[in-house]
């Protein structure tokens, strides 16, 4: 009894050891929470640090305009009427371009993801533009289309459907075989097929592809734009340029960074909704 009683008086010891052990915190492996307004940290950054150095002097302004000039200016530009109608005309060309690009990349997207067939004609070419710069196609389509609109608009969507076309034909190409092997069990017709099927599994390439090609539209739009254009963000741009006005050309930029940093966000927006049922280490 007494070695009984000392065996279960070393097991009551053990245990209140074990329990009186401090637990050690599991170290968390993801990015952790997120920041709120997190998106807004990275250029509040970059506006302080470019505040400081125009007050302090490290920054020349007939180089790098000073943010309260750039302010002023803009304010100028609203008073006179210049930046809404250029913004009004750019806005216009980089959402028709970007519709375009858009249709035309998930469409083709679908005919060579769909089809071993498409595959074959169509994906060969896209990779050829894809490794072809849309700036070393405008002289051709200055030739073809001449200096207007036209010109302008196609330049656009041809940076823009590349990237929908990769990401969708991506997303397409790895859906999990099994769920098509499911369609065809239960007898899925073509079109419910694509709708339930395919087009859900396609969505994250696709507003990924979205993604890049927001940003596409408005890095082609700065180029056409400053070449032959009467109208437009870099029609003023050049404009500004031509006659030495730095801070003009400051708020340009400025501008077309808004333009983009706000698409995306719309964009990332609408990931984030559309793909709400997906757990990733961005949650």
């Amino acid at each position: 009894m007494s070695g009984q009683a000392a065996t279960l008086s070393g097991v009551r010891a053990e245990r209140e050891q074990v329990t009186t052990r401090p637990v050690r915190r599991r170290r968390r492996l993801g990015p952790g929470k997120p920041i709120r307004f997190g998106a807004f940290v990275g250029p509040l950054l970059l506006l302080a640090i470019w505040s400081i150095g125009s007050a302090a002097g490290w920054l020349d302004p007939r180089i790098l305009s000073a943010p309260w000039t750039v302010v002023t200016t803009t304010g100028d530009l609203i008073a006179d009427g210049r930046l809404q109608s250029n913004l009004l005309t750019s806005t216009q060309r980089a959402f028709v371009g970007l519709g375009l690009g858009i249709v035309l990349g998930t469409v083709l997207a679908l005919l060579s993801g769909l089809s071993r067939i498409g595959e074959a004609v169509l994906d060969g070419p896209i990779q050829i533009k894809r490794a072809i710069p849309s700036l070393a196609l405008l002289p051709l389509l200055i030739l073809w289309l001449g200096i207007g609109e036209t010109m302008k608009v196609t330049t656009i969507t041809l940076g823009v459907f590349v990237p929908i076309y990769i990401h969708t034909h991506n997303g397409l190409r790895t859906i999990d075989s099994r769920y098509v092997e499911l369609a065809q069990t239960v007898g899925l017709s073509r079109w419910t097929f694509i709708r339930k099927v395919v087009l859900p599994g396609a969505l994250p390439g696709f507003l990924l592809g979205l993604r890049f090609a927001v940003t596409g539209a408005w890095l082609s739009l700065v180029v056409v734009e400053q070449i032959n254009s009467t109208s437009g963000i870099g029609y003023m741009m050049e404009l500004a340029r031509t006659y030495g006005q730095t801070d003009i050309i400051i708020v340009g930029l400025v501008l077309y960074g808004v333009l983009g940093l706000l698409s995306d966000g719309a964009v990332r927006l609408i990931q984030r909704r559309a793909l709400s049922w997906r757990r990733t280490l961005a949650d």
